[in-house]
């Protein structure tokens, strides 16, 4: 990789980031279109990302992609948001501005039923509720995007009800407790965790997920390890399942449009690329 005093500079922020495919996927599509640019990682302590943002205004960095913990705190600093971000409550993509401006965007979405099309072909997001699991800015994502594709109910299951109730709330969602998770998955045409639990080295997700119809589809969108215990435990009761990796790829595309100003090349397989990073 040559850099130059042009290089156009993005990257992830999170904490923890170590895990993070995310260079890995733009890098590669950036050594592929020939664009002086590259895509670094960053963290931060969570009561200075606001600072570390802001830090940022006049476009020195394109851009950032936001992941935990972070997500709510994006959308706050924000100058301006789009519908997406401001439905989810939350941004995993903030662009910063020449004139000192941030825009904050959610492609979260997006990359969630994009990964369902793909990785689970016929999948209704209109034929009955949908059980979100976790309470954090990738669950608000999530809940505002089958909202928006029409899911008669989305249900929000966390272990604090009151974060859960405020995601359901803006939504018209229903949010219940972990202890009632084997109510919420009755009847619901998918689960997804959007929580960390199974993450490399965390504890697994413990939720009832024989009390699914067989017709369920599981996601996970935790991609390291790619097939989590979640997403094992799921194929073990025969429900389809749809990988965290799916979803990152396609959150990333409109991400590195909005960095680099172009769509990224098509003809580079960043699927495999990151599971030979990940050993698989």
């Amino acid at each position: 990789m040559s850099l130059s005093g042009a290089t156009r500079v993005a990257g992830v922020v999170g904490r923890p980031i170590a895990h993070s495919m995310s260079p890995i996927l733009h890098n590669a599509w950036l050594a592929a279109a020939g664009i002086d640019g590259v895509y670094v990682p960053f963290s931060t302590e969570p009561g200075r990302f606001t600072a570390f943002a802001e830090s940022l205004r006049g476009g020195s960095v394109a851009g950032l992609n936001v992941t935990l913990p972070f997500k709510g705190q994006a959308l706050a600093l924000a100058d301006e948001a789009t519908f997406r971000a401001t439905s989810a409550q939350a941004a995993n993509v903030l662009v910063f501005r020449e004139d000192g401006t941030i825009l904050a965007d959610n492609t979260d979405g997006l990359g969630m039923l994009g990964a369902f099309a793909e990785q689970a072909p016929g999948f209704d997001a209109a034929a009955g509720p949908v059980v979100i699991l976790g309470a954090g800015g990738a669950a608000r994502g999530a809940a505002a995007a089958f909202v928006e594709a029409g899911c008669p109910q989305v249900r929000i299951v966390n272990r604090t009800l009151l974060k859960a109730q405020e995601i359901a709330e803006p939504l018209g969602a229903v949010a219940l407790s972990l202890n009632e998770a084997a109510a919420a998955f009755e009847g619901a045409v998918a689960v997804v965790n959007a929580t960390s639990a199974g993450l490399s080295g965390s504890a697994a997700l413990d939720v009832p997920l024989e009390a699914t119809p067989p017709g369920a589809v599981v996601m996970d969108m935790v991609y390291k390890p790619l097939k989590t215990p979640f997403l094992a435990q799921a194929e073990g009761l025969g429900r389809r399942t749809v990988d965290g990796l799916a979803m990152l790829i396609g959150q990333a595309v409109p991400s590195f449009e909005y960095f680099y100003g172009r769509p990224p090349p098509k003809d580079v397989d960043v699927r495999a690329l990151a599971i030979a990073a990940l050993g698989l």
